[in-house]
């Protein structure tokens, strides 16, 4: 099952643990506070009635629902993140629906786990966002807690799974702050190194009987091979490693075992354009094809002793349709759930989906397996918006000047019209650069489309869930193609009359605040404004400072920077020796606390613009790192994005 924690794929950056696909680096330097930047003070934020025209953002930025939902292992209870109190906590509801108790208070944690016990949950948190976590224990009432593993300065861990005897491993840099290693650990803080990494060795999942730990290794953005570790020999077996140049063996996701440790079963598209599920006999060393369709299999869930016993998720278009196996044929569930993407977990016998949708913040269902009757767990709270007035996404498509068939979501708002009268737009380009914009609940795009601005969430080439070769073309000399599809899009859509492109913005965070960076360097007439958050301006020392897990993957996504080829090229494209060619207004924005990628690759762009007489609007939080998690801070940022967008495209959004 996967934890519902998308990397920071749009500008709206809620929530967010670490995933290994987003561009990190290492957090070298502090802030300079010589740069003048607003910052979020004490001030009481005003959010205003309900029925208020218009409404304001904060209201959309209320609206929330369950993140990272998790069944206890008798199937009697959920688990999930809500940040209803200010900041991400735990909490549980039972799985017949009733009253949600808060379980965690202050923590701020990033991810959960039940223990296979059902007693309580093992949940790690770090400072502020520096990604650097403590394990903790919680009971299942919440009267006692304690520490497992304490932080440490430079110790990334990543969370790989439990065995039914309460032990688990866990990946982590603390041998020598650059390596991921294989560690096994109990409930007690016992802990022994088991493999020795090299980069990003990170553990998936363990057996139920606590001998194996399937473990990927991340060899670029989109590709990892994939091993499974012997506990007791201490020796790595290879499932699948093809040649580099081939990037075929990205494991998707899944990886779940059955009862007995025989087997297990997970999503890959080894050899396919997009992800299959798939059985790794463990005595056998066998894979074995199970489901295929032109559309990626990603969650799965095994629910043993059921009929049928498998529940997988298959995205076309970033719509996900829940499936069912049994035997040779799959089936899917409609007109069950919301539409969005699913998060799926198995346990006593019953199936949780989590739901995040275009109108659907996170919700939780049961589903009976049997019948595809859904039962809903947890709803959502709008926070006094009218559903009615949320705005569905629609999928277009359109040729790159290169003739290659480009993807997108567009919002347009109610009764929007076309040609002279179509409306101002906002690009929201994801991160990663191998992510994905879907359905997902996104409060500033419904807030921008309530206040009369389109909004345009491209999948530019290099995007994921388009099928495996299109997620390579962004790959080192061709990174600047994927930003020249920001161009080709623009111009389409305004050719075909949807949108404004007179009046058009472009945004982006983490890896999409480098595409709002290089887009107005390089086409410095396309876009009137910009907004980066915490994203990358010089390559160079961006790559240089790349955080352990990073260094692999960044080679092949982008070269290597300790050769001078790549240096030479990144000295010409990175954003900030190009920056004099930037003559719109842009909005920038930090955590001090990032140690993904430095507050340096902000600030640079920040001075560079203002010297050269550019508006460079900045603002800095000194208590985040990648991304907004506190309410306060989300609440104080994306007030000013509001404002500054309705003040470069128009008081309303609608122009002058």
């Amino acid at each position: 099952m996967r934890f519902v924690a998308n990397l920071l794929l749009a500008t709206t950056a809620i929530a967010t643990p670490a995933t290994a696909q987003d561009t990190a680096v290492g957090g070298q330097s502090g802030p300079d506070m010589s740069i003048e930047a607003m910052e979020p003070d004490d001030t009481a934020v005003n959010i205003g009635l309900a029925g208020e025209q218009p409404v304001d953002i904060a209201r959309y930025l209320l609206a929330s629902g369950a993140g990272g939902a998790r069944l206890s292992p008798d199937g009697e209870l959920v688990a999930f993140s809500s940040s209803v109190t200010g900041q991400p906590e735990v909490w549980i509801v039972p799985v017949t629906g009733g009253q949600p108790r808060q379980l965690t208070f202050r923590t701020n944690p990033s991810e959960f786990h039940w223990t296979p016990d059902g007693s309580g949950l093992l949940y790690s948190a770090d400072r502020n966002g520096n990604e650097q976590p403590g394990y903790f224990w919680i009971s299942r009432d919440g009267t006692q807690e304690r520490e497992i593993l304490p932080a440490a300065e430079g110790d990334f861990r990543r969370f790989g799974g439990f065995a039914d005897d309460g032990s688990f491993v866990f990946s982590s840099t603390v041998r020598n702050g650059r390596d991921f290693d294989i560690w096994r650990a109990d409930l007690n803080g016992n802990a022994e190194l088991i493999y020795e990494g090299t980069f990003g060795y990170y553990a998936q999942s363990l057996s139920p009987d606590g001998r194996y730990a399937v473990v990927t290794e991340g060899v670029g953005e989109d590709a990892d091979n994939l091993y499974l570790l012997d506990l007791e020999s201490r020796e790595l077996t290879t499932i699948s490693a093809p040649p580099l140049e081939d990037r075929a063996s990205h494991s998707l996701d899944g990886f779940e075992w059955l009862d007995d440790s025989s087997a297990f079963i997970f999503s890959s598209n080894a050899g396919r354009e997009y992800g299959a599920s798939q059985t790794y006999f463990v005595n056998e060393s066998r894979l074995a094809p199970m489901e295929a369709f032109e559309g990626d299999i990603g969650d799965v869930a095994l629910c043993e002793g059921s009929r049928p016993g498998l529940a997988y998720t298959v995205s076309r278009d970033g719509f996900e349709t829940l499936m069912f196996a049994d035997g040779d044929s799959g089936a899917p569930l409609t007109g069950q759930l919301p539409e969005g993407n699913f998060s799926l977990d198995c346990a006593g016998g019953t199936l949780m989906v989590g739901v995040s949708g275009w109108n659907t913040p996170g919700d939780i269902y049961t589903v009976d397996p049997a019948t595809g009757a859904a039962r809903q767990v947890y709803s959502s709270t709008m926070a006094g918006l009218d559903p009615e007035s949320l705005v569905r996404p629609q999928v277009v498509r359109y040729q790159a000047r290169d003739r290659l068939e480009l993807q997108g979501m567009l919002y347009l708002p109610e009764g929007a019209g076309t040609g002279e009268d179509a409306p101002p737009v906002v690009f929201s380009v994801h991160g990663g650069p191998s992510g994905q914009s879907g359905p997902t609940w996104d409060p500033v795009t419904q807030y921008h489309v309530a206040r009369g601005v389109a909004v345009f969430e491209p999948n530019v080439r290099g995007s994921t869930g388009l099928g495996r070769t299109y997620s390579t073309l962004d790959d080192r000399e061709a990174r600047l193609d994927s930003v020249r599809d920001l161009v080709d899009l623009l111009a389409a859509l305004d050719n075909d009359g949807l949108v404004d492109g007179e009046r058009a913005a472009v945004m982006g965070g983490s890896y999409g605040g480098y595409m709002v960076n290089a887009v107005l360097a390089d086409y410095p007439d396309a876009f009137a404004a910009g907004v980066s958050l915490f994203g990358v301006g010089n390559w160079i020392t961006a790559l240089e400072v790349a955080s352990p897990g990073l260094k692999a993957s960044d080679r092949i996504e982008y070269g290597d920077i300790t050769e001078d080829r790549w240096r030479e090229f990144y000295g010409e494209i990175s954003p900030v020796f190009r920056a004099d060619q930037i003559r719109v207004p842009v909005l920038y924005s930090h955590g001090a606390m990032d140690p993904r990628i430095d507050i340096s690759e902000t600030e640079i762009m920040v001075k560079a613009l203002r010297e050269n007489g550019v508006r460079a609007d900045f603002v800095r939080i000194p208590d985040e790192g990648h991304g907004w998690r506190k309410l306060s801070n989300r609440l104080y940022y994306f007030r000013k994005q509001a404002e500054f967008l309705e003040d470069v495209l128009g008081e309303d959004g609608a122009g002058d």
